[in-house]
């Protein structure tokens, strides 16, 4: 297996209204993803940097590192080659759809649970992971399931997130507080606001790991299987995606990154 620290990472800290209005390289009517990135040798990612565990910007080197961006560089090299270049612009639940259409992204690797409404507007490529929606509490809060939740119960999630629709399914008229990102849903947790942080176990795992006096709970309410969003009608490239990520998982990269990043953790929270 090529080295996958011969790939080449840049970051671009543009701020969101910037990205939305800038001119790219390419059109909203590029023909073929796939032959613009090899022709560029570069692919452009859009990932989380808030979501520990998966994508989280590292304060001192200014990068953003986490199981999806070593991913994201992993199949960059299946694709591309040695010399081929993982570029990466923050996302967020909100704004990555947006920036993927605006053609500012080439595909969206940022906890994206593959649905039917979401598949009206992008393209997935096969499940690179499996997680499902559960509850971040404090240990000391009593609450052990969903079921001790009511319509007096207050949880707070991101915008944007599926997370909202979910949990209104079961409790119909519980209160949700929608914040920017998870780490401020996580902020408002530990400030008393609510009763929990919702959303798939796989982020809770992340912002469980910050704070030892808050765990995840066991239970799990839904199916959410992570896929990688690409725009409609880039067959080609949602192929060469799913064959790298085939590659991946045969070759047993994947399950050093998972282990790298994910395993010890979710461990450690039983």
């Amino acid at each position: 297996m090529r080295k996958l620290s011969k790939i080449g990472l840049c970051f671009f800290s543009w701020t969101i209204l910037a990205l939305l209005t800038a001119c790219g390289e390419k059109g909203l009517g590029e023909d073929d993803i796939l032959a613009y990135v090899q022709n560029t040798s570069r692919i452009t990612w859009g990932v989380k940097a808030d979501t520990p565990l998966f994508g989280v910007l590292d304060i001192e080197t200014r990068q953003i590192q986490g199981f999806e961006i070593d991913l994201a560089k992993a199949i960059t090299e299946e694709i591309l080659g040695e010399e081929g270049v993982a570029e990466f612009v923050e996302v967020s639940s909100k704004t990555r759809v947006p920036l993927l259409k605006n053609g500012n992204i080439d595909a969206i690797l940022a906890t994206m649970t593959i649905t039917e409404p979401r598949r009206e507007i992008v393209d997935f490529s096969d499940v690179y992971f499996e997680a499902g929606q559960s509850l971040l509490v404090h240990k000391d809060s009593g609450i052990t399931s969903i079921e001790d939740l009511d319509e007096n119960s207050v949880v707070m999630t991101a915008k944007g997130s599926s997370s909202v629709a979910n949990i209104r399914a079961i409790i119909p008229n519980i209160t949700v507080l929608e914040l920017e990102n998870f780490s401020e849903s996580f902020i408002a947790l530990k400030a008393g606001q609510g009763d929990a942080v919702t959303t798939d176990n796989s982020v809770l795992y992340g912002l469980a790991s910050q704070d030892s006096d808050y765990i995840v709970l066991d239970e799990t309410f839904t199916n959410e299987p992570y896929g990688i969003a690409v725009n409609k009608g880039q067959e080609n490239f949602v192929e060469a995606i799913n064959e790298a990520l085939e590659t991946l998982q045969a070759n047993g990269v994947y399950d050093e990154l998972y282990d790298k990043w994910i395993g010890s953790i979710m461990s450690n929270n039983r």
